[in-house]
């Protein structure tokens, strides 16, 4: 028998209505989810399958991280702005990595994620067979994009040589759990002619790209003398915001023109607060983008620049930043930080019709939650102080997660 049927106190669905079901129950078959609503009734009605009852638990859609960066410089790479901490750090690290540390980076990374309630991740890394491998194994849902430099100053990165490999081995491979998408550190990472090849790269094996963009005011700074404009402007210059999906990473120095580009050309964003405070590059304006209508994901970057990979961390500092930031207190309510970690971030990665929400025909990609702990208490699930969603941004740690599936 392919079904089961998980039983929690409160199912947090994310569906476009932020439903929350109490005393609820998910059917599962095949990875799929069939059927949800109240356990009571979907009991009775399955009394032949298998029950997996979780007392004192929410069951939620898995986390989605939309930047990573496998590694294990943890703790050593430290107290620098992002270009200085680039090149004492982490361009040397790339110098000397083989590909027995990229792989056991991506092992010791994707379990970290799955223990603390992320079931979906993109990783860019290098020598990424090791990555794909781990991701099969381990079960992670992984868009694993290479670490590609096409410059003769950036000649020990990946390639789009071995991007394009990439793609013909691992692509859709693990029941489609596994996507490889084209990848390019930064734009000053690639001469022209590599950036035409980008595009037709996406375009021929209908993959998505994903790069860095407007993380620091250095960026846009060198944009602007390299291109005569910004960044965004720019990757649209080169053709790559037309891959059958983009998403870029930080755009904390992202201007309205450059919004209004990502909104009309649907791109998403990987939101990383936590990597850019500690390297202070600044607070990316994620209230306007969301405003505007750009799908908004959020993201641990690096163990590096992260020092851990718990997404239910981003999500609170998330939406304290926004508040320091924008001197508003009610900016990035609760609701709306839930969706950017879920279906939000799904939609960033066009991955919204399998994943991000508890859903019938989706994927059944869930977590569960401790909903007994001294953190999560008081708990109120009615009236005008229901806190459900405000413990889960504000109080869940990832340590707090005992299932993922």
């Amino acid at each position: 028998m392919t079904s089961s049927l998980y039983q929690a106190d409160y199912i947090v669905t994310m569906d476009r209505y932020n439903s929350i079901i109490k005393d609820g129950a998910v059917l599962v078959d095949q990875g799929k989810i069939v059927q949800l609503g109240k356990a009571s009734e979907l009991i009775a009605q399955h009394a032949n399958v298998p029950l997996k009852s979780m007392p004192n638990r929410i069951l939620m859609p898995g986390l989605i991280n939309t930047h990573c960066h496998s590694g294990m410089l943890r703790g050593t790479a430290e107290g620098l702005p992002v270009w200085d901490w680039l090149q004492q750090f982490i361009d040397p690290m790339h110098r000397v990595l083989t590909p027995e540390d990229a792989s056991l980076s991506s092992w010791l990374c994707y379990a970290e994620a799955l223990l603390s309630g992320t079931t979906c991740i993109v990783d860019m890394w290098r020598y990424m067979e090791g990555s794909a491998e781990a991701a099969k194994q381990l079960g992670i849902r992984a868009c694993l994009v290479p670490y590609v430099a096409e410059h003769p100053e950036h000649d020990y990165f990946e390639t789009l040589d071995s991007n394009e490999a990439l793609i013909n081995h691992w692509h859709q491979q693990a029941e489609g759990r596994i996507q490889v998408w084209v990848g390019l550190e930064h734009l000053f990472y690639a001469v022209p002619k590599a950036l035409t090849r980008i595009g037709d790269m996406c375009r021929d094996y209908q993959v998505g790209f994903h790069t860095h963009s407007n993380e620091s005011r250095f960026d846009v700074e060198k944009t602007l003398e390299r291109y005569q404009i910004r960044p965004i402007q720019a990757l649209e210059k080169f053709g790559l915001l037309n891959a059958p999906k983009t998403l870029l990473a930080h755009c904390v120095w992202a201007d309205h023109s450059e919004i209004a580009l990502m909104a009309e050309r649907s791109i998403g964003v990987a939101h990383n607060p936590i990597s850019n405070m500690k390297l202070a590059s600044g607070a990316a304006p994620v209230v306007a983008m969301l405003k505007a209508g750009v799908a908004v994901g959020l993201g641990t970057d690096g163990e590096k620049e992260n020092n851990n990979l718990d997404m239910f961390e981003e999500m609170k500092v998330s939406s304290l930043l926004a508040k320091f930031s924008n001197l508003d207190a009610a900016a990035l309510d609760a609701w709306e930080i839930c969706r950017m970690a879920t279906i939000g971030g799904a939609k960033a990665l066009g991955l919204d019709k399998i994943t991000g929400s508890i859903e019938i025909g989706k994927s059944a990609d869930m977590i569960a939650i401790r909903s007994n702990t001294p953190r999560m208490t008081p708990l109120i699930d009615e009236g005008p102080l229901m806190n459900i969603h405000h413990n889960l941004v504000h109080a869940v740690q990832g340590q707090d997660v005992d299932m993922t599936t």
